[in-house]
């Protein structure tokens, strides 16, 4: 770590030391313009009189790949037609049994989904409309997914009645259960449910599993992949389990977790009713996790223009000073935001508890552990700005250990996926669908 800046130039090498760059907005994805050809409107499935067209199947994998930030290549829709049309028709499954129990869904619930989508991804308000108009996808595609996704999980609580509730007595026997694991290995898991319906369908989901593993290996964050192909509940978070043991995993999944280098994703798991995929994020002793929490501030004083180490502008080395003041004078987070924002610096928002031992790079980890919380930092410099941070709090946690708030979401988590996949199947067995192979591309 260098000494602390006095002025313009000293501050320049801080920056270099830390290699830290302001947050900036990443570029949407870019995916081939869709063709006459693959928009045409013929039938690929009838579900129950309701129709899943060649257009929404395309549709749904160029989605896929606008989130995955991959090119779709004539060949690779080809490969996703038939599990993407499979997925497609539970979805309309799901979205009949949603209004047949008159679930309501408003256009204001999927509007304020999209919002907090966009707020997320640090888009404007209709940012994401534009960004899927941009690469031909209707925005109607993921309107219809967000609305699907919201009337099932009301319709599963619904269902649930009373047991969406854990009593007292499960919630504290799971405490005890977990107090009394102490030691055990745990494992952060996130999963990708393919269901397999039909046997004669085997060699076919296996071909479309590979390909999902295939882009996840080259690339595609894991959430992503999860949210538009998974099938089971864990979807709408992007597929994270959470922190689990063993014995609550599938024998043949929980063997492989076991054996996985952390950061890995398994190959295709064949399970009851379908194929898991896998990926092994951390691991730890269970009862045992220690950390350090932080609840940071963060004001960044943003130049007009990059940089030039040997040569700040006028703006920069004004800004630099604003930041060197306010170093030295704000005391409290009140006192903090305040001072930010008289100097012209935007504030971070999120609040969330940050664990110091994961701050990367190692040189701002440093920086972090040394203040004293209520005290800014000296100015870190990088190309794009200034940033001034603030520990608001500092506490000692174990974060393995079960809360029970925790030992509820994880016991209203197991009765919804068992519930949603037996809801499914029972979909599945009575519906009539009449399934299009030629269309689907079979």
């Amino acid at each position: 770590m260098s000494r602390r800046p006095t002025g313009a130039r000293s501050c320049l090498v801080v920056a270099a030391l830390l290699g830290l760059a302001l947050p900036v907005a990443a570029a949407g994805a870019q995916t081939s313009p869709p063709s006459r050809a693959t928009m045409t409107n013929s039938i690929v499935a009838v579900v129950n009189g309701d129709v899943v067209s060649h257009a929404d199947v395309v549709g749904r994998a160029r989605l896929f790949a606008l989130n995955a930030g991959i090119q779709v290549a004539p060949e690779t829709l080809e490969r996703l037609s038939a599990q993407v049309t499979r997925l497609l028709i539970d979805e309309r499954l799901r979205m009949q049994e949603v209004q047949r129990r008159r679930i309501p869904v408003t256009d204001q619930d999927v509007a304020e989904a999209i919002e907090e989508l966009e707020r997320r991804n640090g888009l404007p308000a209709g940012g994401l409309r534009a960004q899927l108009q941009q690469v031909g996808v209707q925005p109607r595609v993921l309107y219809d997914q967000i609305r699907t996704q919201i009337g099932w999980a009301r319709l599963l609580r619904l269902q649930l009645g009373p047991q969406a509730q854990p009593s007292e007595q499960e919630v504290q026997e799971a405490i005890r259960n977990a107090r009394a694991r102490v030691g055990e290995p745990e494992y952060l898991v996130s999963e990708i449910f393919i269901p397999l319906d039909d046997p004669r369908n085997e060699a076919e989901t296996r071909n479309f599993v590979e390909e999902v593993i295939g882009q996840l290996r080259r690339g595609t964050p894991f959430p992503v992949a999860a949210t538009q192909f998974s099938q089971a509940q864990t979807a709408l978070q992007g597929g994270d389990l959470g922190w689990t043991r063993k014995e609550e995993l599938d024998p043949d999944v929980a063997d492989v977790v076991s054996r996985m280098p952390v950061g890995a994703i398994s190959n295709p798991i064949r399970v009851a009713g379908g194929y898991q995929i896998v990926s092994l994020r951390q691991k730890r002793e269970s009862g045992r996790d220690f950390a350090t929490m932080l609840a940071l501030r963060q004001a960044i004083f943003r130049f007009g223009s990059r940089l030039d180490p040997d040569n700040p502008t006028p703006q920069q080395i004004a800004l630099l000073e604003r930041a060197q003041q306010m170093s030295q004078s704000a005391r409290g987070c009140d006192g903090f935001d305040q001072a930010a924002r008289a100097g012209g610096a935007s504030v971070s928002p999120d609040t969330t508890p940050v664990r110091l031992e994961t701050v990367d790079p190692p040189p701002l980890r440093e920086e972090l552990a040394r203040l004293v919380p209520g005290r800014p930092s000296q100015p870190i410099i990088t190309a794009e700005g200034i940033m001034v941070f603030m520990v608001c709090s500092k506490e000692q946690r174990n974060l393995a250990e079960l809360t029970p708030e925790q030992a509820r979401q994880q016991i209203l988590r197991d009765r919804v996926e068992n519930l949603s996949r037996q809801l499914q199947r029972d979909l599945r067995r009575r519906a009539q669908i009449d399934l299009r192979t030629e269309a689907a591309g079979r």
